[in-house]
């Protein structure tokens, strides 16, 4: 096990960055899933750990010691990547044992390692199979055989499982995890799926642009978005989004019309402000009559567990999640509720999250009761 740590790490090609000042820690044990959309630079901070990329500026030290200018080779660090790289002429075997072979490991050793670790990822009864008799699954797990058997210090995941169709995937998730558990490496796993982010991590790591836009937790990430992207970008449907101005009057913000209260803490503070307002759909309260915000049903997602109702608010899409015993169809008209205990309030201009903290601490409190309410 190693400690990582990332310290105002910068990456550029030429004139055009790509890396703006990292700073991370990850702890020794950690399993830890670097998100965010294609182009944002998780692989290349992944790159970057391994010794594949040049470090432009900054420091990257693993278990205490800076690793610049060492080759990746002297890192103590594994790496799967998404496309297997295994060699179509070596079985199972010669490509788990390669590097050993390389390293000069006597052949009894070799044979050992080798069974243990097919064993640990349950390739024992495919050791003189060539790759190209195996499954998609059964190559990803030669790829992870090969890098358990180093014993690294720490194994980095570069989208193992892009790859795979989404049963194999599921199970690939899990397979990884009980790895994990099992050696307690220290494990950097990359991916633009979250799910396999928040079904994976122990630590989360959102970045997008070149920056870090949020770590923590994988459900303190989805229950307190650091910024409207964060928002965005985690949750299945999204969380919805709608811009408005707090009325100074009632410290109210509105959509479609209709008054949105908002908590206490935040409310009289952010009096003819520009505010951004989050809820994510399975927050949202759907009825076919009553006060709230007036919304037309748009189409509707059939999930089996669950049902997803698309709506347009004043021509804006909105989403909730429905249970069965509510019946509607596309053109109906409904009403929407907006709990206040589940909004979340993001500054227009800097797209970041507003709490109670981040205001004033002379600023006046005012009591805001919920004004929507379900029938």
């Amino acid at each position: 096990m190693a400690e990582i740590d990332i310290r105002a790490a910068r990456k550029s090609y030429g004139k055009n960055p790509t890396l703006h000042g990292i700073d991370l820690n990850f702890q020794s044990g950690e399993f830890v899933v670097i998100l965010g959309p294609s182009g944002c630079g998780k692989s290349t901070l992944l790159r970057m750990i391994a010794g594949l990329e040049d470090i432009t500026s900054g420091e990257i030290a693993i278990d205490g010691r800076v690793v610049n200018r060492l080759e990746p080779r002297e890192r103590g660090c594994a790496m799967v990547f998404q496309n297997y790289a295994l060699y179509p002429h070596m079985t199972v075997a010669g490509n788990m044992g390669y590097a050993l072979k390389v390293a000069g490991v006597p052949k009894p050793e070799r044979e050992r390692r080798i069974a243990e670790t097919a064993k640990i990822v349950g390739l024992s009864d495919y050791l003189e199979r060539k790759p190209a008799a195996l499954s998609g699954g059964q190559r990803q797990r030669v790829a992870m055989a090969r890098a358990i058997i180093r014993e690294p210090k720490v194994f980095l995941f570069d989208e193992p499982l892009s790859n795979l169709d989404a049963k194999l995937r599921v199970t690939m998730r899990a397979e990884i995890r009980k790895l994990h558990q099992r050696l307690s490496a220290t494990s950097v796993f990359v991916t633009h799926d979250q799910v396999e982010a928040m079904t994976l991590a122990d630590k989360l790591v959102v970045m997008n642009k070149g920056h870090v836009e949020q770590v923590g937790h994988p459900l303190d990430v989805y229950h307190r978005p650091a910024s409207t992207f964060v928002a965005s970008f985690i949750g299945a449907p999204a969380m919805n989004l709608f811009e408005s101005r707090v009325e100074v009057e009632t410290a109210s913000a509105y959509l479609g019309g209709a008054p949105v209260r908002l908590p206490s803490s935040l409310a009289a503070s952010l009096r003819g402000k520009d505010v951004t307002i989050g809820i994510r759909p399975e927050h949202t309260i759907v009825a076919t009559k009553g006060p709230g915000v007036a919304a037309e049903v748009d189409f509707i997602e059939e999930l089996g567990a669950g049902r997803v109702v698309h709506m347009l608010v004043e021509g804006e899409p909105f989403a909730a999640t429905i249970g069965e015993d509510l019946n509607v169809a596309p053109g109906d008209r409904v009403s929407l509720d907006l709990p206040l205990e589940h909004l979340h309030v993001f500054n227009r201009e800097t797209g970041r999250r507003i709490d109670p903290s981040d205001l004033p601490a002379d600023a006046p409190a005012q009591h805001c009761a919920p004004l929507l309410t379900t029938p």
